[in-house]
């Protein structure tokens, strides 16, 4: 077993006991109270004894080597509420990364979104707790992908979503997010507008925009696993419950919805409305996340959990920050046209 893509996890775990005082205790319990009072009515007391300790010391240890830390909203309630500096969905963390004065950011979430904290801060040191972090989306296209796409289609831009690898980012017009696609793509010239790589997200945007989108096929392992019919059974089952969805979802769930939106819409919407019952048709961790903020909200909790986002756990944080091990690089060559197009989406949106 390793902790991170390559450091054996027994070796690790050795050096980290070594060197920080990671046994529960009411010392650690102490130092943490605050914390967890934001998140005692989700976390049951024993589990943040265990916990307690590993928060204590990476929020110390951030300070000291002049870390930042941004999660992603799928991260679990411990590194959401226990450590994160900063948290939000991917057009939310790519405007922090442009922001953050630290030396070092420390990616929780997916090796995609690491390369565009790197991107947007190529003088800076970006880590990820594990480089296996990956995403199914950024995995099923490649640059040589979006030049057939533009061969295809002469003279379409290419509008490629925040989930891809840098060369896909480099080799496309712009960039955009859930939260901001309709916006996107309808701000391009003409009238057909490339999509990658998420076929369920293009479909749903071309259901609102004034513009011909074609796509490319990909899809996330966790929005397209649910299904309409499970949607209709959770109403069922629940009389009187809010539906909420990511528009990765396929459109026909997206149809079932009662509001689709970005994490952040998603979170935002809860906010707002507060209903006595909801369920939050993405990954699992958004739903304890949010209940930790809205106890007076009822989360049903069917959800699909991504084994990618599961990858990163407090104790490789706390490994990443100690070892400065699994640190993510960009091509040089790469670095300029991705950020061109991470800057035009971050621009537009503004």
């Amino acid at each position: 077993m390793f902790i991170n893509a390559d450091m054996p996890i027994k070796a690790a775990r050795a050096e980290l006991e070594a060197a920080y005082d990671l046994e529960p205790s009411a010392a650690a319990m102490k130092d943490t109270a605050d914390i967890y009072e934001r998140v005692r009515h989700i976390i049951p007391e024993p589990d943040w004894m265990l916990h307690a300790p590993y928060v204590r010391a990476i929020n110390r240890l951030k300070k000291e080597k002049d870390a930042v830390i941004l999660a992603h909203n799928y991260m679990t309630p411990e590194i959401f509420h226990g450590v994160a500096d900063v948290s939000g969905d991917s057009l939310q963390l790519a405007i922090e990364a442009t922001k953050v004065d630290q030396q070092t950011i420390v990616q929780c979430g997916v090796h995609f979104m690491a390369e565009t904290s790197k991107i947007l801060n190529p003088e800076k040191t970006v880590l990820i707790p594990d480089a296996r972090a990956g995403c199914s989306l950024a995995s099923s296209i490649t640059a040589a992908d979006v030049e057939a796409l533009r061969r295809q289609h002469p003279g379409a831009k290419v509008v490629s979503y925040v989930n891809t690898t840098a060369e896909v980012k480099a080799a496309s017009d712009i960039c955009c997010t859930s939260a901001n696609a309709v916006q996107v793509v309808d701000a391009q010239p003409g009238d057909t507008v490339i999509m990658t790589p998420d076929g369920y997200l293009a479909q749903n945007v071309a259901r609102l925009s004034r513009k011909r989108v074609v796509w490319w096929d990909g899809a996330c392992i966790v929005h397209e696993r649910f299904t309409a019919e499970e949607i209709r059974a959770f109403r069922e089952d629940n009389p009187g419950v809010a539906v909420i969805a990511h528009p990765e979802c396929r459109p026909e769930v997206v149809a079932e919805a009662d509001f689709t939106g970005s994490t952040s819409g998603m979170i935002a919407w809860v906010r707002r409305h507060k209903p006595a019952k909801v369920v939050m048709v993405t990954e699992c961790s958004m739903s304890d996340n949010v209940a930790a903020e809205l106890p007076e909200v009822e989360f049903v909790r069917p959800c699909n959990i991504c084994p990618h986002m599961k990858r990163i756990t407090l104790e490789n944080i706390l490994w990443s920050l100690h070892s400065g091990t699994e640190e993510v690089t960009v091509p040089e060559h790469l670095i300029e046209p991705a950020r061109r197009a991470v800057e035009r989406m971050i621009a537009l949106t503004a």
